[in-house]
């Protein structure tokens, strides 16, 4: 059975858009998750400083600017929280391009993809299920 060429052409370009959806988001949440350390390190540092009433020096873009460290550590907190949710963000629309690519490719929807992490209050009740 012989192919229309232009109908292969369509659907192997709608494939390469689909994959390069996946990697672009793949690298965004990799981008984003090295900034998430990256705060991770200021906050640690911060939380270890001698003076913690005294002030951080911080960078903005070029510039670097002297904070109270209370102020810095807050800014930080927000910005890791809004890391968070885009990065978790970003995995829930991921889940959905692979599965998207998937069906394009013709394969079967990847099982156990779409998995949820147990929250904390979910795993104190198994642990106290588990410990009798």
């Amino acid at each position: 059975m012989a192919r229309d060429p232009a109908f292969v052409l369509r659907y192997l370009a709608e494939v390469e858009e689909l994959a390069e959806d996946v990697l672009a988001a793949r690298q965004q949440i990799v981008d984003l998750d090295v900034k998430r350390n990256r705060n991770r390190e200021a906050l640690r540092a911060l939380h270890r400083s001698p003076e913690p009433d005294g002030k951080a020096m911080v960078c903005f873009g070029s510039m670097f600017i002297e904070l109270p460290t209370a102020q810095t550590r807050d800014m930080l907190r927000k910005d890791q929280e809004h890391l968070d949710e885009e990065i978790n963000n970003l995995r829930k629309e991921l889940r959905v391009k692979v599965n998207r690519l998937y069906e394009a490719q013709g394969k079967p929807e990847l099982k156990g993809f779409n998995l949820n992490p147990m929250s904390a209050e979910e795993m104190k009740l198994i642990n106290r299920i588990l410990e009798g």
